[in-house]
Formats: structure tokens, sequence, C-alpha cells
């Protein structure tokens, strides 16, 4: 899978009863009222059924700061993420042996297309079997004007640190014979105090336990403290890091990191119980969300909805455009093609001449997030609205690098070429074009249509 990060860490024997958890099912109207059906039965991966733990131990699986990322950008290989990919990760254990924990952020804003992908996200989780989910502040504000928190069942637990919503949950697992409680609380380092938790987690004793805190509004020396005295065993801390990362030192109590973000990652705990031993160990393991993953059907057909949802939305059409400066306009490559009809030839044989078309293929062409770099101009007004409406400014064309040419056409090249114009790191950044970088000469010989000196 790509390189394993391992630490340990101890964990203390604790002992408590446990009572119920919540486990109905999500019901998604919103699906029905688009006219799109979702999928109605959970994800099953073939691992699913046939998995089993090979020694004497319990899984943690644990996402976070997905941020609206459903799916890898797919303009280039090598990327990772994918909601259908999780499936043959999560397979390979076993429900009675494993909790899957996602830790909030799920959407990036509060645009019309951030709250279509919470609500995707919401089935998402159902789909994948996930146990719990942390909502931030804004997770909140959104699923409750999106009435997803006002009493609606569904297989897995809410818990916040934001408001009068639960905040914390309990899980009975079951290895060889062992009964194991997890018990999950979620903390804000700004509004909580350490006592809090250490309060929470210092309970009855009766069985053995793994407690795992979700601390958010966290820095290194609040980590240090909530470390020392939280009572966590796992303390998880979300941070702006696209890759997993582990704060505390090997050995040391307790295991604290971050999960990363965008879903490129999921972060795997493995929790050893010996029966020849009063403690256990912690292995952290940070797999990445490959793309060489099998895809879950399911899901697949999820996102697929999702694309439907937003064509349906008019997105697209929505978009805000910023008016040009001095009245310029774009006007489409072909009109460039007069005086440049060398280059403009060049360029018809380069990928940049059939971008839109790699959208259509996949079904994003619809979707702003897409469509954005693969025309000319869609933040500006004259710029691309539609296929059916501005279909000369479909591509990455002239314009897109050497701005709108409305003025230079006009004065037949006595003008030149304004700003506003893109730079290729517009486009291809990390999250879109994960081998752009430190390859930038190469990356420019694919573009080349102009004669060289």
């Amino acid at each position: 899978m790509a390189s394993i990060w391992k630490t340990s860490v101890r964990v203390r024997r604790q002992r408590r009863d446990w009572r119920s958890i919540i486990t109905c099912f999500l019901v998604s109207g919103w699906c029905l009222v688009a006219g799109v059906s979702c999928p109605s039965q959970g994800v099953r991966s073939p691992r699913d059924r046939s998995a089993e733990q090979a020694d004497d131990s319990i899984v943690l699986f644990i996402t976070g700061s997905e941020l609206g990322a459903l799916k890898p950008c797919g303009c280039s290989g090598g990327q990772l993420g994918g909601l259908s990919k999780r499936p043959a990760l999560f397979g390979q254990v076993p429900t009675s042996s494993r909790m899957v924990i996602d830790t909030g952020a799920l959407v990036a804003g509060d645009r019309e297309q951030d709250l279509i992908k919470f609500r995707v996200l919401f089935e998402a989780y159902q789909l994948l079997d996930y146990d719990a989910v942390n909502l931030t502040a804004q997770d909140v504000e959104i699923g409750s004007s999106l009435g997803l928190l006002n009493g609606q069942e569904r297989s897995f637990a809410t818990i916040t640190a934001q408001s009068d919503l639960p905040r914390s949950m309990t899980k009975p697992l079951k290895v060889r014979g062992q009964d194991v409680t997890v018990r999950l609380a979620t903390f804000d380092a700004q509004l909580d105090t350490v006592e809090t938790a250490a309060e929470f987690f210092r309970g009855p004793r009766d069985g053995t336990h793994i407690n795992i805190a979700i601390l958010q509004n966290t820095d290194a020396e609040a980590r240090s403290v909530w470390a020392q005295a939280s009572g966590a065993h796992c303390l998880v801390c979300p941070i702006d890091s696209d890759d997993p990362q582990v704060f505390s030192e090997p050995g040391a109590e307790p295991l604290v990191f971050s999960p990363g973000r965008l879903g490129r990652h999921v972060v795997r705990v493995r929790v050893d119980l010996s029966k020849s031993n009063s403690d256990q160990v912690l292995h952290f393991e940070d797999i990445p969300v490959d793309e060489t993953l099998p895809e879950d059907e399911a899901l697949a057909r999820l996102y697929q909805q999702y694309q439907q949802l937003v064509a349906q939305s008019g997105l697209l059409e929505k978009y805000p455009r910023i008016p040009l400066p001095d009245d310029l306009r774009y006007v489409g490559s072909q009109k460039c093609a007069s005086c440049h009809e060398y280059e403009y030839s060049r360029w018809k044989t380069k990928a940049h001449a059939d971008a839109f078309a790699t959208l259509v293929e996949v079904g994003s062409d619809r979707d702003p997030e897409c469509v954005i770099c693969h025309v000319v101009g869609m933040e500006r007004s004259s710029g691309f609205i539609s296929a059916e409406r501005t279909p000369d400014l479909k591509d990455v064309g002239c314009e897109t690098c050497h701005g709108p040419g409305s003025e230079h056409v006009r004065t037949w090249g006595v003008e030149a070429t304004v700003e506003p114009k893109m730079t290729c790191l517009d486009c291809h950044t990390p999250e879109h074009s994960s081998g752009y970088a430190g390859h930038e000469a190469e990356f420019l010989q694919k573009i080349v249509h102009w004669r060289e000196p």
C-alpha cells in the first residue's frame, strides 16, 4: 500500500457496562425530491463477509476533514482519496471487532454545492457503516438547516462539542470471546477543560475499555496538556495537513495524531488485546487511499447521483462571475486562428484542446468545481457559461493563458492581450495535478504550440 507509519502505545485495562448504540437507516428524501433514487443497501465488500482477525485485536478506522472531497479530481494519475475506495479497507476487518469514526469538517463552506455534498456525505457514511461522525460548529449549523439533525434516525451516531447534541457514544466490540468497550467523546480546546475529559473517561471500571477523544481547535501546547491529563488512550487532533501526523513519541501514552484531510488517507489503529498481559498495545498505520483500490458499486452510484443533482441544480449557470475590466470580452480560440494559424493548428493537437471532453466522459461537465479548469474564463463575465450557450469557450483555449482577446482581435493585433490571465499553477495544484510539482518543464513540453526560438 505505500509506506506505513507505526508507533506503539501502552493502554491500561478499564471496565464499564455498555447500554446501546443508535441503529437505524438514514432516510434520504432529498434524492427522491430530486427525482434520483439512492442506493438502499449498505456497502458490503466481498472481504467484509470473509475477513477474520488474525490476532487478539480490535481496529479503529479514523478519517477526517473531508472538506467536500467526495472523489479525487481525476485529471491526472497518482491521486489519493475517494469515498468509493474505503470499503476495500474497512472490509478487511469484521464489523464485530472494528469501529469507524470521522472527525468532522464535512464541507468547505456553505454554498449550494456544499449543501448538496453534505447530504451526500451523510448518505455515504450510512453506506460505509460508520459508527460515529463528529460535527464541527459549521457542520452543526448546516446539518440543522438541512433538517438532518432534528430527530432523524440513522445508523451512525453524531456527536459534537458545539451544541446540545450528544458529545459522546460507546460501542461494544468482541474479539475471540473478549468484550471490549470503545468510549468516544469530543471536546473543544477553546471551550472545554481537560478535567471535563478526565471525568468522562474515569467512569466505572468493569470491562476492557479503550478511550478516544477528538480534540478540536488545538495547538501544540493544548495537545501536550490534554495528552497528560485527559485520560484518553487515543487523542485525535484534526489540523490543516493533508497527510496524517503523529505527535506523540513512540511508546508514549496516549497516542496523539491527526487523521489528515480530504479523504486521502485512512488512519488504522490496531489495538492488541493480549490475555497474558494486563496492558494492550496500539499500532498506528497511515493507509493512503490509493487509486488502485477497487471501487464499491453502491458508492460509485451515489457519486453519479451527486453529479445529477449538481446538474439539475443549475450550479454552472449560477456560478458568480466578475466583470472584466475596460469592457473586455472573451471571443473564443477560433477567432485567433486567422492570424495565428500555426499556433492554433498545433494547439488543436494538444490535450488542452480536448479538456472539456474529458469531463463529459466522466459526467462532470456540469460541475463548476471541475469545469472551471477546463474552459475559458468561467469566473468572468462573457466567459464560459455552458456547452450549449458558449460552445466557443470550451476547453483550455488561447484566452485562458493569454487573456481576453476582444481588443486584440478588434485592432488586428495592435493592442496586446492583458490580464486576467491564468497561470499553470491556477489549475495544476497538488490537489488536481499531483505530478506537476517538480516536473514543470516536462508538462510544458506537452503543450508547446508555438515556434521555438
